[in-house]
């Protein structure tokens, strides 16, 4: 390869080329930047015979804004947020947008990866469920940098909220119990303060009354909560008819974990993740719509980057039950 096959191409390069200045390259590539046709269409010819593609970080450094979003969650290896990135990503690239992830895990990286985020410019950022304190969309906001927040609570000003709605997923659970014929209930959940968790809970506890006998709070849920879960509650109510779940992953854990117990009560979920259709748990649960979640979560994102003042707005996405065999 030779020496010059290894540089980029510069704007002064397609300029020179094009016989222009390098700033009617510049404008050429800037959305809504005046630029005559015939000169746009000289730089385009140039800019596509020597390969040369936008320096989209330095025009971000030059600028003081740029097209990346931050997107922040933690745990990538949940099932349900490795679901929802994929739209998210679609829908920012339908806007020519351009994700950034940052995996929020580890409180000691935290404050690293806020400067790192902020070192792009980022546009607006989204902070999906899961670990993330709010005190990071806090330091972006104090940055007037837009949030959005996905199954998430605050009332913080230029952050908007989209979540499922889990009063109406309750509603179908509880309906669901009651078309069974179950009046043995128990509930499994990730921490009780948890915001999905939380809301799920108690439109559950308000519906069901005295038909919920049982309750286990495990922070931080997953499989292995769940598992763990079922057959403590078993044990302690051998006549328990169903485990409402909080997420398909205690869900799935809590059917693994009943294989080998005498009460084999059903169970239900929340989430709808693929795992959820395999054919060892063939699990009934409430369907989160990943797709629109995503949709209203970019749109409120791109409205707040125009209009960073708009009052904080939120959106409840429908939900539905897919009825399976384990209940």
């Amino acid at each position: 390869m030779s020496e010059k096959s290894k540089n980029w191409v510069k704007a002064e390069d397609v300029a020179r080329l094009a016989g222009v200045s390098r700033s009617a390259v510049s404008r050429t590539f800037t959305p809504g930047a005046s630029v005559a046709e015939k000169t746009r269409q000289k730089v385009l010819a140039a800019a596509e015979e020597l390969g040369y593609q936008v320096n989209i970080i330095a025009r971000a450094m030059n600028t003081g804004s740029s097209n990346f979003i931050g997107i922040v969650t933690a745990g990538f290896d949940n099932p349900f947020r490795s679901k929802l990135l994929a739209p998210l990503v679609h829908q920012l690239a339908l806007h020519g947008l351009i994700p950034l992830l940052m995996n929020a895990d580890d409180p000691q990286q935290l404050a690293p990866s806020l400067k790192q985020l902020l070192s792009y410019h980022v546009a607006g950022v989204i902070i999906t469920s899961g670990a993330p304190p709010l005190s990071l969309a806090e330091e972006y906001l104090a940055r007037k940098i837009p949030v959005t927040l996905i199954n998430r609570h605050a009332d913080l000003a230029g952050c908007d909220r989209v979540a499922s709605d889990n009063s109406q997923g309750a509603h179908l659970i509880a309906q669901h119990c009651t078309n069974r014929g179950w009046r043995k209930i128990g509930f499994i959940g990730e921490d009780a303060h948890h915001f999905s968790t939380s809301q799920r809970y108690q439109a559950l506890k308000k519906l069901l009354g005295d038909r919920l006998v049982a309750t286990r709070f495990f922070p931080g849920g997953g499989y292995e909560a769940g598992r763990a879960a079922a057959c403590e509650l078993c044990e302690e109510q051998p006549d328990l008819e169903v485990l409402v779940c909080a997420t398909d992953m205690l869900a799935l854990g809590a059917i693994d974990g009943l294989k080998a117990h005498a009460s084999r009560p059903a169970v239900t979920g929340f989430d709808d993740i693929p795992q959820a259709a395999w054919d060892p748990y063939q699990l009934t649960t409430v369907q989160q719509d990943t797709a629109l979640l995503a949709r209203h979560a970019v749109d409120l994102l791109l409205t707040r980057i125009a209009q960073f003042e708009l009052p904080p707005r939120q959106r409840a996405v429908p939900v539905k039950l897919i009825v399976r065999r384990s209940a």
